[in-house]
């Protein structure tokens, strides 16, 4: 779909038609605007991304992350990042982060990833985009050995990502914290990397899945580096991804203090276990967040 023909279908009548009441209400209380992951709805976003901008907007959403850069087209989602800018004025809405494919570098040179970075750099600022994440890297490359060398490379990111006037950050999941020969690769990224240049976006389900920690610990460890958060359930018997809400995961305990952490971004995240599609899942999270956390952000 065209942009224009995009923007003729979503009017300002027709979205707010869908908001939820207490969508203005409670977005208006809260100091941050109510994000979402944008790789919780991949398989909408990969058919129509702009009618799923629109459906997300008409749950509350505000603010997104998103995932899957060309770096080879500069485009995100098949729109150059200067048409997805203006996609997301009209609309009202933000992209404050975004992951990138940063594992495929851990073992390039220095001048291959910085080729990279300059390729992120140059798309998210015309995007308007204030971060860049490293959000993975691949299972066979999860050893200590490894950390050690991509701590190196992340503070070479974040020097560089700094200087061009954005923020990076790295993003954890579960696998940083398994002991190794008693070492692991969170504690090797925290206490290896410069806190000025790489700051740290917590996935608060992987942090209770597989750490010895919970949240608020961590960001007592490391107070104002936790500048995002992800926020997502934990499903009570198979500990698989679900809708907030439905899940063992206390947020309403969980959650650490903002100003303590550093906050300046957070993205309600499912990536996948849906309980009917990604677009009820979207719904489901949304209306539970705003009735029961999202004030006490």
């Amino acid at each position: 779909m065209k942009r224009s023909t995009f923007l003729k279908k979503s009017g300002a009548l027709a979205v707010a038609g869908m908001l939820p009441l207490t969508s203005f209400s409670m977005h208006e209380r809260s100091n941050y605007k109510m994000g979402y992951q944008l790789f919780s709805i991949r398989d909408e976003m990969a058919k129509n991304p702009l009618d799923t901008l629109r459906y997300l907007k008409g749950l509350g959403y505000r603010d997104f992350e998103l995932y899957g850069f060309d770096e080879e087209k500069g485009t995100y989602y098949g729109y150059p990042a200067t048409e997805l800018k203006q996609i997301l004025d009209d609309l009202g809405l933000t992209i404050s982060s975004g992951h990138y494919g940063f594992s495929p570098y851990l073992k390039k040179s220095d001048e291959a990833l910085e080729r990279f970075v300059d390729q992120c750099i140059i798309a998210a600022q015309k995007l308007g985009s204030k971060y860049i994440v490293w959000p993975w890297i691949a299972p066979e490359q999860r050893t200590i050995d490894n950390f050690k060398v991509m701590a190196k490379k992340l503070n070479h990111i974040g020097e560089q990502v700094t200087k061009a006037g954005l923020g990076f950050a790295y993003h954890n999941h579960g696998f940083e914290f398994l002991e190794q020969n008693g070492e692991n690769g969170f504690d090797i990224i925290v206490n290896d990397t410069d806190v000025d240049l790489v700051k740290l976006q917590i996935d608060m389900y992987w942090v209770m899945h597989s750490s010895k920690f919970t949240p608020k610990e961590l960001v007592q460890k490391q107070p104002g580096r936790y500048t995002m958060w992800h926020i997502k359930d934990m499903d009570k018997v198979s500990r698989d991804y679900t809708e907030l809400g439905n899940g063992s995961l206390n947020y309403r305990e969980l959650l650490p203090d903002p100003q303590e952490s550093g906050l300046e971004h957070y993205f309600i995240e499912q990536g996948g276990n849906f309980s009917h599609s990604s677009k009820t899942s979207a719904a489901e999270s949304a209306a539970y967040f705003q009735k029961h956390l999202q004030k006490l952000i």
